[in-house]
C-alpha cells in the first residue's frame, strides 16, 4: 500500500527537515515546499494532508487555506504558527483548518496528530470536500460557516458554530468540557466549564426548533459531550 503523501509548507529548512525525518520514520512520504504559491501548485489528488506554516514569505497560510478550500476537493490542513492569540486560532478553524500546532512543537506530537487526522478522514485524507454531511440530516458548509439541520439553516453564533463543527468532525467521540474549551474558545479569559454547558443548551434549543424529534448532541455524565452518528 503506497505511503500517504504529506506536503510540508514551511520556509524554515531546519523545521521542514525535522518534520520530514519524523514523518518518514513513521512510514509517510513527506514533500517540502517553501512558499504558498508552490504549495497550491503542488497539492494534488495524491496529497493526503498539508502541514501549513502561517507565516510564509509570499502568501499567508490562511490565504493558502482559503484558496485550497475553494477547490471542489482538498486535503486536510494542519497549521503551524508562532502566534498563540485566540483570534488566530479561531480564524484558522473558521477557514477550514483541521488542526493547529503552536511553535515550538514536538515533532512526535505533530506526527501523532497527523495520524489522527488521516484516520478521521478514512485513512489517506483525500477527498476532503467543501461540504460535509454527518449524518445526512445535518449538513456542514465550512466555507460558508453555515449548518443546516433537517433542511433548515441554523442561526448560530460564532462559538455555537465552532462548537457544533468540532463535535461533528468526530461523531461518536466524547469530548470533555476542557477539550472543548481549548478547541473552541482557546485563551478566552472568561471561558469556563459553564460556558460550554450554556452553548450546548442554546445549540440544542436551535436544533429542536428545526426538528423537535431528534437531538444529535449527547451528554455523558461526568465526561462531556458527543455528536450522535444516527439521531432518532
Amino acid at each position: 500500500m503506497p505511503s500517504a503523501t504529506i506536503l510540508i509548507v514551511e520556509d524554515e529548512p531546519a523545521i521542514a527537515d525535522t518534520l520530514s525525518y519524523s514523518l518518514r520514520s513513521e512510514g509517510y512520504a513527506p514533500q517540502w515546499v517553501a512558499t504558498g504559491e508552490a504549495a497550491l501548485a503542488a497539492i494534488g489528488p495524491d496529497t493526503a494532508l498539508v502541514i501549513l506554516d502561517v507565516g510564509l514569505p509570499d502568501l499567508s497560510g490562511f490565504e493558502v487555506c482559503r484558496r485550497l478550500r475553494a477547490r471542489p476537493a482538498s486535503p486536510p490542513v494542519m497549521f503551524l504558527t508562532a502566534h498563540s492569540e485566540e483570534i488566530d486560532r479561531v480564524l484558522g478553524f473558521e477557514i477550514g483548518a483541521d488542526d493547529y500546532v503552536l511553535k515550538p512543537f514536538s515533532p512526535r506530537e505533530v506526527v501523532a496528530r497527523v495520524r489522527v487526522i488521516l484516520r478521521r478522514n478514512g485513512g489517506n485524507g483525500n477527498g476532503h470536500t467543501s461540504t460535509t454531511a454527518v449524518p445526512e440530516k445535518l449538513v456542514l458548509d465550512e466555507p460558508g460557516a453555515r449548518v443546516c439541520w433537517c433542511g433548515t439553516p441554523l442561526p448560530l453564533t460564532r462559538f455555537e458554530y465552532l462548537l457544533l463543527r468540532h463535535l461533528m468532525r468526530q461523531p461518536g467521540r466524547v469530548f470533555s468540557r476542557e477539550q472543548l474549551l481549548d478547541a473552541v474558545w482557546g485563551n478566552e479569559r472568561d471561558s469556563t466549564d459553564r460556558t460550554v454547558d450554556t452553548h450546548i443548551k442554546t445549540l440544542r434549543a436551535k436544533l429542536r426548533a428545526a426538528a423537535p424529534e431528534a437531538d444529535p448532541i449527547l451528554t455523558h455524565r461526568g465526561m462531556g459531550y458527543s455528536f450522535d452518528k444516527s439521531p432518532a
